[in-house]
């Protein structure tokens, strides 16, 4: 078992990714006079997309967003995702497992210049092997094999293998007011990166499916 930080990439989430956190002017103004810049860690970070604002106002309002808006969100963001151009989805599922172990990055504590990682067991169940995980979303143990990727060269695999490279990439085009990190499009993890991640989650020597 590894002991990850709590203050990790995927805890970016807390300060500008908490789209779908009620944040009314109250609790803004609260964030802005507590929280004070420290190393890498500046106040645009309290910053919100104009999709991130339409999520938290409709929480503190107490409704669900309105269907067309909603599905603008995500089609805005959808197209905002940037595939591999070399077609290759796929890295090491062993490098994509340390990313996904990893918290470090983005802290006041770390560099510029300090990798990332993508914290993903602060959320999800991997593998049978890792006991400590969150639960905050689904479980990702056998992705692959559940979704019925046998080869993931395979053209049969193409439309599932699109899917989760999009969805890490940008978790807000299939959900708009996802709490799931923006790996790619807020530049958390880069592209090598997130091939590793996908061998993780689609390789079927991964320990996420071989188990």
């Amino acid at each position: 078992m590894k002991q990850r930080a709590w203050m990790g990439a995927a805890a970016v989430v807390l300060l500008a990714g908490c789209a779908a956190m009620e944040r009314g002017p109250d609790v803004a103004m609260v964030l802005k006079e507590s929280f004070r810049e420290r190393g890498i860690a500046k106040l645009d970070r309290l910053d919100q997309t104009p999709l991130q604002k339409h999520c938290s106002e409709a929480a503190a309002a107490g409704r669900d967003l309105d269907p067309a808006v909603r599905q603008s969100l995500e089609r805005d963001a959808l197209a905002r995702v940037r595939y591999p151009a070399d077609g290759k989805y796929l890295g090491d599922w062993k490098e994509g497992e340390r990313i996904a172990q990893s918290g470090r990055g983005l802290q006041f504590s770390d560099s510029a210049e300090t990798v990332a990682g993508g914290n993903c067991y602060a959320c999800h169940q991997l593998t049978k092997t890792e006991i400590s995980y969150g639960n905050i979303g689904p479980s990702l143990y056998q992705y692959g094999k559940l979704r019925g990727v046998q080869d993931p060269a395979d053209p049969a695999s193409a439309e599932i293998v699109k899917y989760t490279w999009a969805k890490i990439w940008n978790s807000h085009a299939y959900n708009a007011c996802s709490q799931m990190p923006r790996f790619g499009d807020a530049g958390i993890l880069n592209e090598q990166q997130l091939r590793h991640v996908m061998a993780l989650l689609l390789d079927p020597k991964s320990p996420v499916n071989a188990q």
